[in-house]
């Protein structure tokens, strides 16, 4: 190492000699050389900018890798280095600056404490002699490391010229007069000794340190806004890098001589200018889809954030993390898996029971229910159900076991299959992916673009979803799947808790206002003119908000309840509690948006709806492009009445006439039903019905074969 950095003292000082000698001053001599060293260094950091370009600019499709391979480390190293080779992309690129800046500070560091070797070039001999006259003359410690500057010092005093011309009996080849011209260096600038150490000298020494370490923090607040790749990066890692690099140069400014603390400043300062300079020639915006960047980014970071930020790790402090890990080995310990349900939370459960009870009463199977939520219902359930065997497999792990999945049969009300975190396995190509829809909705339009299109099979809830699928099979020249006209569990489940929850309370007619959590809501956007319009003597308006909008938006929530403070009572009320359902099944009018409880609501109750017209929830902002009209929007006008969301006095004369004629709206909403749902009352039995025979096939096939 040390001889490494006599080379580059010897190379430095071929720089510095030349540079001294054209301004005879050490500190422009400096500069000079900043200056030299910046222009001699532009093709590569011409080649470093252009090899962070690259990597911003591919970094969208290996986010995308990540996101779609998430979990799977192996797989994205290996992608990730075959993106690299496409792109020519160099990992190690960003080190070389620093690896050259380093190179030089050592050498600099050489060539100042070392002025009499590498910018005077006085022999060895005479270097000897001079050190040596000095101690003798000065008292200092000839060995010490700043020995050559402060025989540079001396040589300059008028007053030891005569002691240092004596040298000549002993160095009969030199000539003394020309030595002591080239040794006397004069080392300050702008009234500074740069030979100084500023912890040693003190005083105004101690600037060089601070004003170096402000120019690092100066730069690197350059760096995160305008270098390519560095303003990319986390804060973690710019502000890291920042506190780095500021203590470092304030650390190390206080202990070499002042001349380096100079040259640290002005290369920072010149960095600063090459900076914008290249982004000026170099224009990463011209390259970099900055959009289709955040995009990704925000894709990945969704994905990071599932399931907060608990530790998941063999030392994590999430109490149900080694119950986890059990239940993944558990899981993958069961060969020949013929079926697996997976769900998301608790409240998923719904969807399935139906579907689960036909199949655990006609069959053997054991049933394999995959949850992301440690207390899922599931779990009591399967107490009593030796052969529904649940597992709890958190959000992020959950994209591991999918990849890995071996089962015959997957079911699933989770959409956006293979296109977001969920993939289809990649050790099984013939699982069979079932999608169980939630809702009533429609597919083009309630759902993301794209998000049944890697499913085998649908259980269709109604005509109108048979529909859509195949439209958009068709649109996007995507393979037919088998479509299932199964019905919707969680109607018939409404429907025979509706019937089991007794007589209604007498009263005052009541109306339940029960809106999205959604933008423009009915509770942001118009609250106050409904509730004005709906309030009456023989009315109940009851105020029931969507839990996701409690929990986001508490402050506006509490700020509709206290101005509305004074009317509540026997005629208003808001209802928070939402462990009960018996207000819906109460309510004689629904008033919402575009809430899924429409249907639900009216399609059970045989009720009538008021929607107010807000902003749509649009999930597919293509939807138009099917040329079908959703259910959603059908269905507003024949399950009840939609209205101006401004217009209060058209939502009091609709709600009138609803409750005005409830047998009508009863016939009518009971006829529209039996069209848009099918097999009411029977959809876990026909769920149940193409499951079993779907997998008798599957075992008579692998018989045959």
């Amino acid at each position: 190492m040390q001889t490494l950095i006599e080379w580059t003292g010897t190379l430095l000082g071929f720089v510095i000699r030349p540079c001294y000698r054209l301004t005879h001053n050490y500190g422009l001599a400096i500069l000079l050389f900043v200056v030299f060293s910046k222009i001699v260094l532009i093709p590569v950091s011409v080649w470093v900018q252009k090899n962070g370009i690259k990597l911003v600019t591919m970094q969208p499709e290996i986010n995308w890798l990540k996101v779609n391979r998430y979990g799977d480390l192996d797989a994205i190293a290996e992608e990730q280095a075959k993106i690299y080779k496409r792109y020519k992309y160099n990992a190690l690129a960003s080190v070389v600056p620093l690896l050259i800046q380093l190179v030089l500070l050592l050498g600099l560091v050489q060539v100042i404490y070392n002025p009499l070797k590498y910018i005077a070039a006085l022999p060895a001999d005479v270097i000897a002699a001079l050190v040596g006259k000095t101690a003798e003359l000065t008292g200092v410690d000839a060995g010490a490391a700043s020995a050559q500057m402060a025989a540079a010092a001396a040589a300059r005093d008028p007053a030891l010229r005569e002691a240092f011309l004596a040298l000549s009996a002993r160095l009969p080849g030199a000539d003394m007069p020309a030595v002591l011209d080239a040794a006397g260096i004069d080392m300050r600038f702008l009234g500074l000794d740069l030979s100084w150490i500023p912890l040693k000298k003190g005083g105004a020494t101690l600037a060089v340190p601070v004003l170096a370490a402000l120019s690092a923090w100066v730069m690197c607040v350059c760096q995160n806004r305008a270098q390519v790749l560095q303003a990319e990066q986390g804060k973690l890692n710019k502000y890291g890098t920042m506190a780095v690099s500021v203590g470092l140069s304030l650390y190390l400014g206080m202990f070499v001589p002042a001349g380096v603390g100079l040259y640290w400043i002005a290369s920072n300062l010149l960095a600063i200018a090459q900076l914008y300079i290249l982004n000026a020639v170099i224009d990463p915006r011209k390259s970099v889809d900055y959009a289709e960047l955040e995009r990704s980014r925000r894709a990945l970071a969704e994905l990071d954030a599932l399931g907060g930020s608990r530790r998941t790790g063999p030392f994590s402090r999430d109490p149900n993390a080694r119950r986890e890990r059990q239940d993944y080995r558990r899981f993958f310990s069961v060969l020949n898996k013929h079926v697996v349900f997976y769900s998301e939370k608790s409240g998923f459960w719904k969807y399935f029971r139906d579907i689960a009870e036909q199949l655990l009463a006609r069959t053997n199977l054991r049933i394999h229910y995959v949850t992301n939520d440690p207390d899922d219902q599931v779990f009591e359930y399967a107490k009593t159900q030796p052969r529904l065997v649940p597992y709890y497999i958190g959000p992020k792990r959950i994209i591991t076991l999918m990849m890995k999945m071996d089962a015959d049969m997957v079911v699933m009300t989770t959409p956006d299959l293979e296109t977001f975190h969920i993939k289809r396995s990649y050790v099984r190509k013939d699982v069979e992916y079932v999608y169980t829809p939630h809702d009533l909705y429609s597919v083009h339009m309630g759902f993301r673009e794209g998000a049944w299109d890697h499913f085998d099979t649908i259980l269709c809830a109604g005509p109108n979803q048979m529909a859509e699928t195949r439209a958009l099979e068709k649109l996007r020249g995507t393979p037919e799947k088998t479509l299932v006209p199964c019905g919707y569990c969680q109607i018939d489940d409404l429907i025979r808790d509706y019937a089991a929850s007794g007589p209604r309370r007498e009263g005052r007619r009541r109306i339940l206002i029960a809106p999205t959590w959604n933008e423009d809501n009915i509770l942001d956007s118009c609250i106050d003119g409904l509730l004005e319009s709906l309030l009456g003597d023989d009315r109940l308006v009851i105020v029931r908000p969507h839990p996701e909008y409690v929990k986001r938006f508490r402050p506006r929530m509490d700020q509709v309840v206290a101005r509305w403070a004074s009317r509540t009572g026997e005629g208003l009320q808001f209802e928070l509690d939402f462990s009960s359902n018996r207000t819906i099944w109460e309510a004689d009018v629904l008033v919402t948006d575009w809430s899924a409880i429409a249907l639900e609501f009216s399609f059970t109750t045989l009720r009538p709806t008021l929607f107010i017209n807000t902003k749509m929830k649009v999930l597919n902002p293509n939807w138009e492009q099917l040329g079908i009209t959703p259910q959603e929007i059908l269905l507003r006008d024949r399950i009840g009445v939609s209205v101006a969301k401004d217009d209060s006095a058209a939502a009091e004369a609709a709600v009138r006439d609803m409750l005005g004629q409830p047998d009508r709206w009863s016939r009518q909403i009971e006829q529209i039903r039996g069209e848009y749902v099918f097999n009411l009352g029977h959809c876990g039995e026909h769920a149940a019905n193409y499951i079993i025979g779907r997998l008798a096939e599957r075992r008579r096939a692998g018989k045959a074969d």
